[in-house]
């Protein structure tokens, strides 16, 4: 089987798993592939404000699930996932700003101009609202997870039916520095997967020649 022919077979694979099989856990080994996948993920400036809660413990997971809509996912998964935005560091200005724009080597008039752009592309935004901006990070991190998971054969459910402050509550979570983006639960399917339903790509797809 072709590269292409493994990432078709991953996608097809791929579904947003209902019911995990509680008994099956995934290796230390294959998630922290998974991980890897995510830390190596773009994100825009290369700003990294993505921050991950990787949840195992059962008891924990049957506390957050009334939280989360009661749904199954969350404690029969293998491993459950919050992703957080950390949105006092991606503030224009911001310690963590100026040492991501530091780390590249350039001088400090370059930085400055960087820093200037990266303000005033904030300033454009429909919302100057750096936890929606930082969200839309966070799921491009997620999108790797998802994909390498299922090129392993491991199964996953985006989760977004989730009471945002109920959860940061349960988790200790200081919304002042970070504020959970989405959820998503990764583990081994317990039934056949459904019928995939996807729109023909001349649907979704145009091209300008």
């Amino acid at each position: 089987m072709n590269i292409k022919e493994t990432l078709l077979e991953a996608y097809n694979f791929r579904h947003a798993c209902k019911l995990f099989d509680h008994t099956k856990k995934i290796t230390d080994e294959d998630f922290n592939f998974i991980l890897e996948t995510a830390r190596l993920s773009p994100t825009s400036f290369g700003m990294e404000g993505v921050r991950l809660t990787v949840i195992t413990n059962d008891e924990l997971k049957k506390e957050l699930k009334p939280f989360c809509w009661n749904q199954n996912q969350i404690d029969s998964c293998s491993h459950l996932v919050v992703f957080k935005t950390k949105t006092k560091e991606l503030k224009p200005y911001s310690d963590w700003t100026k040492a991501k724009f530091a780390e590249r080597g350039l001088p400090q008039e370059a930085q400055d101009k960087y820093m200037e752009v990266y303000a005033n592309f904030h300033k454009s935004l429909k919302s100057d609202d750096i936890y929606e901006w930082g969200t839309r990070q966070a799921y491009i991190l997620f999108s790797s997870m998802i994909t390498t998971a299922a090129l392993l054969k491991i199964d996953s459910c985006p989760i977004e039916g989730f009471e945002k402050e109920n959860l940061e509550k349960v988790l200790k979570i200081d919304v002042s520095e970070e504020e959970i983006s989405l959820v998503c639960a990764f583990g081994y399917r317990e039934n056949e997967q459904p019928t995939k339903h996807r729109l023909p790509l001349e649907e979704i797809c145009e091209y300008i020649k």
